[in-house]
């Protein structure tokens, strides 16, 4: 297989007036039928998402794309699909990208990234690559040993870093908690692995680290680019999903535990930001207009939050 080359691009700011409510039933493709909206959230419902697990930020598109396992999260029943959504919550195309397809294969997928004109997609044991514009699929990296690949976060050298959270059916543990280190060439290296990263889930890379939070332990730490590991915030029953950086150099996590999402701020203070939500997937982010996206799993809804700073 081949890897596209790695290139940055701007794409313009869209500045969204508040929306007023809308109906119900399921979404044509530019529609916002499921959607509820105030100032400060929309809520995307009743559209046709099946188990969303993660939401992502295409900057270059400027879309929200939403992965949904639709099923089993480690079921190889090739049904899961990717959603693209607009900014002001209206579906464009709810199957954009369809592992029911004969040119498709999407298990479970969960955790993405784009790098360069490519989206990259977390599935099971396998990182799935597509074409960014089109949503064609143009490759894949396997990994024999991993039995839950979990979430994908880009660099700015187009090395992606993978989590496997170590689960196998019902949950149990599987012994093969990992982060792996994905180059550009599609070699895969384990730069940690074992028990002491606490079923590791969501990862973010930037210039403050590689942060992961872990749904075993309820931790989050950083790795260097050799495994090294640095705590952050201790143990806890948390159980925690996705991470992101936000723009005030901070970061925010999703809590199954707290049933919430999180924030530390730039002088390590952590408050709750969203509250009262159950099973928050793996989160994402919109720097533009400072909101987080929050894929609800267990309801088969996605939120669009507003945050304060």
């Amino acid at each position: 297989m081949s890897l596209a080359p790695i290139r940055h691009r701007v794409a313009l700011v869209l500045l969204l007036a508040p929306l007023g409510a809308c109906g119900g039933g399921e979404s044509e493709p530019g529609s916002r039928a499921g959607t509820l909206a105030t100032e400060a959230r929309i809520t995307i419902a009743d559209v046709g998402f099946a188990t969303p697990e993660s939401v992502l930020h295409d900057t270059i598109s400027d879309v929200y794309l939403v992965s949904n396992i639709n099923g089993d999260p480690l079921g190889r029943d090739d049904n899961g699909f990717i959603s693209r959504v607009a900014p002001d919550g209206s579906v464009i195309a709810l199957k954009w990208i369809d592992g029911s397809t004969s040119d498709a294969t999407l298990n479970a997928p969960k955790g993405m990234a784009v790098s360069g004109s490519s989206l990259f997609v977390a599935d099971i044991d396998c990182v799935r690559i597509f074409d960014l514009a089109s949503g064609a699929p143009t490759g894949e990296v396997c990994v024999p040993e991993a039995t839950f690949l979990n979430d994908i976060a880009a660099d700015e050298y187009g090395t992606l870093w993978v989590t496997d959270t170590g689960f196998s059916e019902g949950f149990a543990p599987s012994g093969t908690d990992a982060v792996y280190r994905m180059a550009a060439d599609g070699r895969m290296n384990a730069i940690a692995e074992g028990d002491f990263l606490g079923h590791p889930n969501g990862i973010a890379v930037g210039s403050r680290g590689i942060f992961v939070v872990t749904f075993g332990s309820g931790e989050v730490f950083t790795l260097t680019a050799d495994g090294e590991r640095t705590t952050v915030l201790p143990a806890s029953d948390r159980q925690l999903d996705g991470v992101e950086f936000v723009r005030d150099g901070g970061f925010m996590f999703s809590s199954w535990g707290e049933q919430a999402v999180l924030r530390v701020g730039p002088t390590g203070a952590l408050r709750r930001i969203v509250t009262d939500i159950e099973a928050p997937a793996d989160i994402g982010y919109d720097a533009r207009r400072n909101r987080v996206l929050i894929p609800l799993f267990n309801a088969n809804q996605v939120l669009i939050e507003a945050l304060d700073g």
